[in-house]
């Protein structure tokens, strides 16, 4: 039975994929900053848990050892989000997340799966393909880029698999407080009449986290699609048409008022990913 480490355990990506390692029966090491946080969630006793702080990184430990020698790995692990501006994220965490891995590859492990964004592409519009030349337009975009170029050429001395997943948007339980759904759910819980939001009329492309957790999970137990995979829908979607979903599924209703936000400058109006190499590991 195949041995997985999952970094960014207890985040809100990380304990859907967890649960879904779980659910197909693969022995699970789970790791991240807070134990505190991890004891909180139901997986905890079902997984071996070894906390880590990268901050504290040391090249001269055996990282392959030091999390019970897995046989593959999935990188969820980021911090700073969803300050996407910061130029913490090319400072700091692009040279500790690469070091991490490096250590990680120099020391055997053989399979690795990251999880990039599509932000990675900039500021082009329509449908994105992974063939896509990137122009990532902020830091956290920047250096998500950069690791995974140097983890690329990385490939060229060291002999290991590197999946790199692309995340759109995604939603569900447990998602960030600021996030569009959160504050809409709140609004609605507090009985509010309208709900503040953007002009709405932006494209996007959605999945709920349990699918983007099963894709990850597709994705990390196969070799045969490697490289760059988006993890995506295909199908673009207006936010003012997602939010008239949601309240449809929920029957609940708030009246929209679209227009009180700013669109934001840091994604471009019109974008959705191509989900082709995605459905060919499924």
């Amino acid at each position: 039975m195949k041995k997985i480490l999952v970094t960014g355990a207890s985040g809100f990506i990380g304990n859907y994929v967890i649960n879904e390692l779980l659910k197909q029966n693969y022995i699970v090491i789970a790791s991240s900053l807070s134990i505190e946080k991890a004891k909180s969630l139901p997986w905890f006793k079902m997984v071996k848990y070894i906390p880590f702080n990268i901050n504290e990184f040391d090249d001269s430990i055996n990282y392959v050892d030091f999390f019970d020698k897995p046989d593959a790995m999935i990188h969820l692990a980021w911090e700073g989000l969803p300050n996407y501006k910061s130029a913490f994220h090319t400072q700091e965490n692009l040279p500790r997340h690469y070091k991490f891995l490096k250590n990680c590859v120099e020391h055997g492990m053989a399979d690795i799966t990251v999880t990039g964004t599509c932000f990675e592409y900039g500021m082009i519009e329509g449908c994105l393909t992974e063939e896509m030349n990137t122009k990532p337009d902020n830091a956290y975009a920047i250096a998500k880029d950069t690791l995974r170029k140097q983890l690329q050429v990385l490939q060229g001395t060291n002999k290991f698999t590197l999946k790199w997943v692309r995340l759109f948007y995604m939603y569900g339980a447990g998602q960030s407080p600021n996030s569009l759904l959160s504050q809409l759910d709140k609004a609605l819980a507090q009985k509010e009449s309208i709900f503040n939001m953007s002009g709405g009329e932006q494209q996007r492309d959605y999945l709920t986290v349990q699918k983007v957790a099963e894709n990850i999970v597709f994705i990390a137990a196969q070799n045969k699609v490697t490289g760059i995979i988006n993890c995506c829908s295909g199908v673009p979607i207006t936010v003012k048409q997602f939010v008239q979903d949601y309240l449809a599924t929920t029957k609940q209703h708030i009246q929209l008022n679209v227009g009180y936000y700013p669109y934001a400058d840091y994604e471009p109006m019109r974008f959705w990913g191509d989900d082709r190499k995605l459905k060919t590991i499924k």
